[in-house]
């Protein structure tokens, strides 16, 4: 049985030299040369997860899970899928240009078990991640893929990704919920097709539907208040508007670099240190609260981009979003842990941070109260240090995100199956307004873009340049972004089931 590897906790010098010695796989001229060793390989494994034996994923590369590399490098080489599942890898984060798309397929088709495919592409600075686009993800199909940016200074860097586990297959999780297949209508766990750069058509997907009566379901699905608005809005006080909850999935086990807070990692830092905190959510249906008992950590950047520092006690972080947390030990040293709490819980995970001989005590794994659901009001104070330049918007989207009886989730009225693209031109400046009278939050994610948070509600303001951004109900959130190389892109909810059940379109950029 498996036990968790940890991510690299990396000096500046020991990230740049690591990065080089991780040889031509990762860092290469050019993407025709044929490799022995495959740059990345998904496998399977048995992980030990509270004592009991789990089957999931890993994508392993040239120095243990995940890509590190730095600003410049390019990704190159081959992509072994060595497990016994399909695979559908998403570059997630990563910005494309039409020579990535000449040398290969940067985002998109299926891997066969057994089979190879060739990546060559420039990374883009900052912390991503990689991940299956496939119910696959739920079983941990997920790496970071982590460049370091040529300004990050003289800090430690320490990788956080988080993850929601279940014993259960993600089959059983999504038709507990009442959905009957995956990605807007799939047989459950095939994976989809035109994924996103070479312009290939989408397959038509119907979507029959199951009933969901809002309470518990089978397979440890939670129905949780005001699923089915469109029924009649089950959850709703005195018959007027469904309360908004979270966590439709009751989750066996919140994992922190797939480990729990009854065995963390426990990281070594340096007395008088920095350390920058490069913290990934790939929870597939779990929103969290970031915190950092002890320190005062100071938000340098989201999704990988920089933003004007802000301080907090806690921050939020929805599915697939990333946030970055520069903390400085002190001089005496000691033990600090990095804690997510579930949003609308009081379970947590997470690991800790120790200089050398600091005594680390035991950490609950239940919190002294539930945390919120999340919000908008740390998105509210962000602003990005490079933000888009000022211009009139070319096309202008009203998106609406719907929730239907059966666990059908749209946007716009329609599943994925059922919907036209947006259709838009290479540099449009592009402004989408999301909508969202549903009862759950939706953290709405662009392939292939990154994009700037310009609005939310009636504020008009420059805020933070993302890939991922959280909708909650009934608060509209606009976006911008200038339109990327020609192609199909996704955009989807990154809560997996949502998607699953319908929740995704396609920006067309042609």
């Amino acid at each position: 049985m498996t036990r968790p590897m940890p991510f690299p906790s990396l000096s500046r010098r020991a990230f740049l030299t690591g990065s080089a010695a991780a040889g031509a796989l990762a860092v290469s001229g050019g993407w025709s040369r044929a490799f022995a060793t495959p740059l990345l390989a998904v496998e399977s494994l048995t992980l030990d997860v509270n004592g009991k034996a789990a089957k999931v994923f890993a994508v392993k590369g040239p120095t243990g899970e995940g890509i590190f590399a730095k600003e410049g490098d390019r990704l190159t080489g081959a992509v072994l899928n060595a497990s016994q599942a399909p695979a559908v890898m998403h570059w997630h984060g990563q910005i494309f240009t039409p020579a990535d798309q000449d040398r290969g397929r940067p985002d998109g088709g299926e891997l066969a078990p057994g089979g190879t495919d060739q990546v060559d592409f420039f990374l883009t600075p900052g912390t991503h991640w990689m991940h299956s686009h496939t119910l696959s993800e739920q079983q941990l199909l997920a790496a970071p893929l982590v460049t370091r940016e040529a300004d990050a200074g003289d800090v430690e860097d320490v990788v956080v990704m988080l993850h929601d586990f279940s014993f259960r297959t993600p089959e059983e999780i999504l038709a507990g919920l009442g959905g009957a297949g995956a990605h807007g209508g799939h047989a459950m766990g095939q994976p989809m097709q035109g994924m996103g750069t070479q312009g290939a058509p989408m397959q038509a997907m119907p979507m029959p539907g199951m009933s969901h009566s809002g309470h518990a379901m089978p397979g440890g699905a939670m129905g949780g208040a005001g699923h089915a608005m469109g029924a009649g809005g089950t959850g709703a006080v005195g018959g007027g508007m469904p309360m908004a909850h979270a966590n439709d999935v009751d989750y066996d086990a919140f994992l922190a670099n797939r480990r729990t807070l009854a065995d963390p990692e426990v990281v070594q830092v340096e007395k008088g240190g920095r350390v920058r905190l490069r913290i990934i959510n790939g929870g597939t249906a779990t929103a969290f609260f970031i915190s950092v008992p002890g320190l005062k950590p100071r938000c340098i950047a989201v999704d990988g981009s920089p933003c004007a520092p802000i301080e907090a006690e806690t921050f939020p972080l929805a599915q697939g979003q990333r946030i970055d947390l520069l903390v400085e030990i002190p001089a005496g040293g000691g033990a600090f842990p990095v804690l997510a709490q579930v949003e609308a819980s009081d379970r947590r995970t997470g690991l800790v941070l120790a200089t050398p001989g600091a005594s680390v005590a035991r950490l609950a794994e239940a919190a002294a109260a539930p945390a919120a659901l999340l919000d908008l009001a740390f998105e509210g104070r962000l602003a990005a240090t490079k933000p888009l330049a000022a211009r009139k918007a070319d096309k202008v989207f009203p998106v609406m995100l719907g929730e239907d009886a059966g666990y059908r989730w749209t946007i716009n009225g329609r599943t994925y199956a059922e919907a036209a693209p947006f259709v838009v031109s290479p540099g449009d400046r592009v402004e989408m307004t999301f909508m969202n009278p549903t009862t759950m939050n939706h953290p709405m994610h662009l392939h292939g873009h990154h994009f700037q948070v310009v609005g939310i509600g009636g504020r008009r303001f420059s805020g933070a340049m993302r890939d991922t951004v959280m909708v909650p109900p009934h608060m509209p959130v606009t976006i911008a972004f200038d339109a990327g190389p020609k192609g199909e892109w996704f955009l989807h909810c990154h809560h997996l089931y949502h998607m699953a059940a319908g929740m995704m379109a396609v920006v067309k950029v042609a």
